[in-house]
């Protein structure tokens, strides 16, 4: 018997989500190399988009800077500015020696796939990070974690759902054929009502207007996310970042959300959160 892609996307996320949870209480190494696995292989989707536009991305250059700014993030060992002006430089050698056509494309590409993945990766480590690893402290960033993806499955949900139900206005056609305004403010509004209740149940160490505030980013910028992904994806001419998740598409289709608006709620938990 075959299986409906509904029931395969289910199946799929009654395995992932529990394993996702687990990671993210772990924190740590765990937690690093579960944002590593993402950051890596959406940056290899991402290639893929730039071979559409007849462009070679440097992969091993690119996977390898990567790895470099997540690990620092996580253990800091150079300085961010240093590190990143020493991958540039090799970038820039290692095109010159490679001999492949369309040497700015190759270099811009590379550049936007590195800078893209490893900020957005690294903000997210900083969010599990946040918080000292003493005694109970530590799990709070856990349970940032949790409420950050069940606001996201929430806002797209609502999003979905309710877009296909009442939407009647386009929100953004260009990129987007098929969401609609009425979809996008579902979505924000019960953004919102996520972050409340995850406040009574996870984050109540955080003040409301604090859980209020982060709601009011993942409604707005998780949604803008997935636009800036489709935009890539529509300029590339492909459905999907790729198949590896059976009835979700690619790695980069399920973490496109979470990875933008990690940089925003990190920045706002900084200087607002504490």
């Amino acid at each position: 018997m075959k299986l409906s892609n509904t029931a395969i996307r289910i199946i799929v996320s009654v395995v992932a989500i529990p394993l996702i949870l687990l990671v993210s209480y772990l924190g740590k190494w765990y937690f690093t190399a579960f944002t590593l696995a993402i950051s890596l292989i959406a940056f290899y989707e991402f290639s893929s988009f730039a071979r559409a536009k007849n462009a070679l991305v440097n992969l091993p250059v690119g996977l390898i800077g990567i790895v470099l700014i997540l690990l620092n993030q996580f253990k800091p060992f150079l300085d961010f500015k240093a590190l990143t002006i020493i991958w540039f430089l090799i970038l820039l050698i290692y095109e010159l020696f490679r001999n492949k056509e369309s040497a700015l494309l190759n270099l811009g590409l590379t550049s936007f796939g590195f800078l893209y993945f490893a900020l957005m990766g690294s903000s997210l480590i900083a969010i599990r990070e946040f918080y000292p690893d003493v005694d109970s402290l530590y799990t709070q960033g856990a349970f940032l974690i949790f409420s950050m993806l069940g606001t996201i499955w929430i806002c797209d949900s609502a999003a979905f759902f309710f877009g296909t139900a009442l939407g009647k206005h386009k929100l953004f056609p260009r990129v987007s054929p098929k969401k609609s305004w009425e979809g996008a403010i579902f979505g924000f509004v019960f953004a919102i009502l996520s972050m409340i209740l995850f406040h009574k149940i996870f984050v109540g160490f955080l003040s409301f207007t604090t859980a209020i505030g982060i709601g009011f980013i993942i409604g707005t910028f998780g949604q803008i996310g997935d636009l800036v992904e489709s935009l890539l994806k529509r300029d590339a001419g492909v459905k999907d970042s790729s198949n590896l998740i059976p009835g979700h598409g690619g790695i980069f289709d399920r973490f496109d959300s979470l990875l933008f608006s990690a940089p925003f709620v990190y920045y706002y938990l900084f200087y607002f959160g504490r």
